[in-house]
């Protein structure tokens, strides 16, 4: 048996976490069944990213862009549990299965137990904010630790697990806090943050979605993803139907202009970040704002129902 996880050229944790939290919970599942595909965390259930062919056992995964695959095929297709009610109706299994987000189950890992509080407060863009924005600044300005959600997802996890408090405008940073029962807020930069699979999981543990708006950063995040920046509108290229691969502008968060002299490009810089000041004072506002998190009863009742689908898999493939 082999995981599957959507890649980010970038880098995304919650993704990538797929690569060893599966022989955490399932340990030797990569001897057994060399045919079936474990299609776990992350919203992949669509069928541009999922291989036709090949048996797919689901585990935690959610919905939320393009089409599903067709999934009718019961012998092809097991689903233990997907990540919340709302991804349930769509694939049309009992909502019962809509469990949780298999994320939730990092915290149990004794690497990630009692690690001491080192931030006050923490941000955590989308990684589309991360590659196209000034977050690293804007945080610096505003006195909000910054983590990177492209970094190894051992060490972002750890660093989540290290706040007082999240900002999360990343999913998987507030499933990761709320699993390590740290409290968090969410925010919003643009339309393009995915609700459905927000509110899919926020129904699983009784907590609500209403993201606070902070502004784009700089003219290239804008131009990403297709929203404003001081007044000045950019059209989004086209709708969002999968996670997407490789949209970035420059490395330097802006479009690609080569800087020749020092002078220009500090001052250029100095410009950029007087520009984010919006940004800075949005994300400072958030941090003040009244953070939530799930009942300690929600989480460990549906962490106690996926361990239930563990010891299903367990006993029907090992």
């Amino acid at each position: 048996m082999k995981p599957y996880y959507w890649e980010s050229h970038h880098g995304n944790f919650g993704d990538d976490l797929n690569l060893w939290l599966w022989d955490f919970l399932l340990p030797g599942f990569r001897d057994v069944h060399p045919d079936v595909l474990l299609v776990g965390v992350g919203t992949v259930l669509n069928k541009v990213l999922l291989p036709e062919e090949g048996r797919k056992l689901v585990i935690g995964s959610g919905f939320g862009y393009g089409s599903l695959p067709d999934m009718s095929d019961g012998k092809l297709w097991d689903i233990r549990a997907v990540r919340g009610p709302l991804t349930a109706k769509k694939v049309g299994v009992d909502e019962a299965l809509g469990i949780v987000d298999p994320a939730v189950m990092v915290a149990e890992m004794p690497e990630f137990r009692h690690l001491p509080k080192a931030h006050k407060k923490s941000f955590v863009p989308h990684w589309e904010s991360a590659i196209a924005g000034l977050w690293p600044e804007v945080c610096a300005t505003v006195g909000i630790n910054y983590i990177d959600p492209r970094g190894d997802a051992k060490e972002v996890i750890a660093e989540i697990a290290r706040s007082e408090t999240i900002i999360a405008e990343s999913m998987h940073g507030a499933i990761l806090a709320d699993a390590f029962r740290v409290p968090w807020v969410a925010v919003s930069t643009s339309r393009n943050i995915n609700s459905f699979k927000w509110n899919d999981w926020a129904n699983t543990l009784g907590v609500s979605y209403r993201p606070r708006h902070v502004p784009v950063s700089s003219r290239a995040e804008a131009i990403l993803k297709g929203t404003r920046f001081w007044g000045v509108g950019f059209e989004n290229p086209q709708p969002e139907t999968a996670p997407q691969q490789d949209a970035s502008p420059a490395p330097d968060g802006e479009l690609m202009v080569r800087e020749r002299e020092p002078r220009k490009a500090g001052l250029r810089g100095a410009a950029k970040q007087m520009l984010a000041v919006p940004s800075a004072l949005a994300l400072w506002q958030a941090g003040r704002a009244e953070p939530q998190l799930s009942a300690d009863t929600a989480l460990a009742s549906r962490k106690a129902r996926f361990r239930e689908v563990l010891d299903g898999v367990r006993r029907d493939y090992f």
